[in-house]
């Protein structure tokens, strides 16, 4: 009786194994298939990915989709148009006549000394000066290639279809300051003077002695130093990295307070009673103008203008850096290595000054005069 029981015991269990067995079976995925899902996967990450860091196509101005053309512009040999705006006396009249280059979330309607320069002085030395938005700001087109060099030759292709002679002055602000060494690398034949005003460093030129860069560095915001990084070694991730959510971004592309000196602030209150051009600097898209700007600006550069000849050994022209020693964007210890570098400059450092200073009443006047009549 018990060993009848035992055997249908057994049968069934037999065949619950059986059963669990075809089962098991059942899930078991063919040779090959299980590779094939981990290789969709993949492939559909990476296409997340792809479409996450990749940058929207800019609104050229003039297409149908993008901003209207308002601006004076140049067509460039290469098809780009530049737009331009002209300040001071008329061309035919002036005496010296000066390539304003603006800087970062700038356009060519706030380009510093220009629309800050007293009427006196205009009138007096008769000065001519034209601003242009740089590639991707403003009405000028975005430039996908663009280079330092590339910069250089808009300079001066600007100069040549607007007539400004053999030679002329360049002036340079913050970012267009820092790129404004490109013309003393490329044009420096062109050039009547330059002067750069609070000039962005890049902590990766090698002329720096490293415990000085890297001083300068650590004294940057975290979120500025970690854009910095992306920018110099990884810009295909800039657009990501500016955008993303997750992480703080950078203090400069916010425009944060934190970094005003105190100057700076009282400056600000006086220009926030001048018409806004935040929206129209970048109306073609951050990733052309803001993003792009620091990939150049930031990236690998083909000189070092520590390595730079004076452009007028004779001279016959000059080159000034002028510099607040309480500028919080720029490092006033790495602007004074550079001047000791380069004894041929002419360096105006400015007590109690922050990175604002070119927009006080006045200084604008002191800047021109020492670049037209203290050589």
């Amino acid at each position: 009786m018990a060993g009848g029981v035992n055997r249908k015991i057994s049968a069934a269990s037999a065949r619950a194994h059986t059963r669990r067995a075809k089962q098991n079976n059942s899930l078991k995925l063919p040779p090959g298939v299980f590779s094939k899902i981990l290789l969709l996967l993949l492939v559909g990450i990476l296409a997340w990915a792809y479409q996450v860091i990749r940058p929207p196509p800019p609104k050229i101005c003039g297409s149908p989709d993008g901003p209207p053309v308002t601006a004076s512009r140049i067509k460039l040999r290469d098809g780009r148009h530049l737009a331009y705006k002209e300040h001071g006396v008329t061309r035919d009249l002036a005496k010296f006549k000066i390539i304003v280059v603006h800087g970062f979330r700038a356009c060519r309607h706030n380009p510093s000394v220009a629309n800050h320069l007293s009427p006196e002085i205009v009138k007096e030395l008769g000065v001519y000066l034209v601003s242009f938005d740089r590639p991707g700001y403003g009405e000028s087109d975005p430039h996908p290639k663009r280079t330092l060099k590339s910069l250089a030759l808009d300079i001066e292709e600007l100069a040549d279809q607007l007539g400004l002679g053999s030679k002329f002055y360049v002036i340079g602000y913050s970012m267009g300051g820092e790129l404004t060494w490109s013309c003393l690398k490329y044009i420096p034949h062109r050039l009547a003077g330059v002067t750069l005003l609070a000039p962005v460093i890049n902590y990766w030129w090698p002329g720096f002695p490293a415990n000085q860069s890297n001083e300068a560095y650590n004294q940057q915001f975290a979120p500025d130093q970690w854009a910095l990084r992306v920018a110099h070694y990884t810009p295909w991730l800039t657009y990501w990295w500016n955008t993303q959510k997750w992480f703080s971004g950078s203090t400069v592309m916010a425009s944060s307070p934190d970094l005003f000196s105190h100057q700076d602030k009282e400056v600000l209150a006086k220009l926030s009673m001048e018409k806004s051009y935040m929206e129209y600097m970048t109306q073609q898209g951050e990733y052309e103008s803001l993003h792009r700007d620091m990939m150049i600006a930031f990236g690998s550069w083909e000189f070092d203008p520590m390595d730079l000849d004076n452009p007028f050994p004779n001279n016959e022209g000059s080159v000034h850096l002028w510099q607040g020693d309480e500028d919080r964007f720029v490092p006033v210890m790495l602007q004074r290595y550079i001047a000791q570098r380069l004894p041929w400059i002419h360096y105006h450092e400015l007590p109690g000054s922050g990175h604002l200073f070119p927009f006080i009443d006045r200084i604008p006047d002191k800047i021109i005069k020492a670049m037209l009549t203290e050589e």
